[in-house]
């Protein structure tokens, strides 16, 4: 039984998320292994790295699968993509050894945010950024985004209310800077609970607006989903890399 990563972007835009839904046939996962069942002969089940929300963007996703077809790499990379729909593309596709899994052996992932901060139109990256034109005071929400950064409890930034698993997750880095229009969040930690991001930049936004104190942050470690910010549009959220 061969091993195989697949190192994969896509515009989210249209499709239900990553994860395979019953009943649904717009998601990337679901996608993906229709594609490859019919390419292979054989029914294939990939493992992503993560689920990202229905609407979101990758430039880094990681995949893998397991298959008894003898096809090579570069064979089975041609017909990805050929057959895989515009907005889904596969970089790369190698064998790897048995063990890799792309969401177990994962110990460092980042993503980004984008938020067009202006009363003027965003008509050419419109599918990839969020937008509010209120002014924002990026450096009381660096203040606040510093208190985020290290091991503590997020779950006031899950929004799965049935959550079974420990909460527990180190940020590494959070970086807020101005591009032009946009405001970018940059996020890097070991992992991201259920539209966790989308939350952390909700709740940066509202130090930015004046509407939360920085120094209110610390106090929502281990606090009700309810005490933190606004769920963000997940237009503006980007999975850019994983690391292994």
């Amino acid at each position: 039984m061969r091993n195989l990563r697949l190192d994969i972007c896509y515009d989210g835009t249209r499709y239900r998320g990553w994860q395979r839904l019953a009943g649904v046939d717009n998601t990337i996962q679901g996608k993906l292994e229709q594609t490859l069942s019919r390419i292979l002969g054989e029914e294939i089940e990939i493992s992503g790295s993560g689920r990202t929300d229905a609407g979101a963007h990758a430039q880094g996703q990681v995949a893998n699968f397991h298959c008894e077809s003898s096809m090579t790499c570069g064979e089975i990379l041609s017909q990805l993509r050929r057959y895989l729909p515009e907005d889904i593309g596969i970089y790369s596709c190698r064998e790897v050894q048995p063990r890799f899994h792309a969401r177990l052996n994962a110990v460092r992932k980042t993503y980004v945010y984008r938020l067009w901060n202006s009363p003027g139109p965003c008509v050419f990256e419109r599918r990839f950024v969020a937008v509010d034109p209120r002014k924002l005071d990026l450096e009381k929400m660096r203040k606040a985004a510093a208190f985020l950064v290290g091991e503590h409890d997020f779950s006031a930034f899950c929004a799965n209310k049935k959550m079974k698993k420990s909460t527990v997750r180190r940020i590494d880095r959070i970086e807020i800077r101005q591009v032009g229009q946009e405001v970018r969040f940059v996020f890097v930690g070991n992992g991201f609970l259920y539209n966790m991001v989308r939350i952390l930049v909700g709740t940066l936004l509202e130090v930015g607006r004046g509407e939360r104190e920085a120094e209110s942050v610390p106090g929502l470690f281990g606090a009700k989903r309810e005490e933190a910010g606004a769920l963000v549009p997940a237009s503006g959220l980007c999975l850019m890399e994983v690391e292994y």
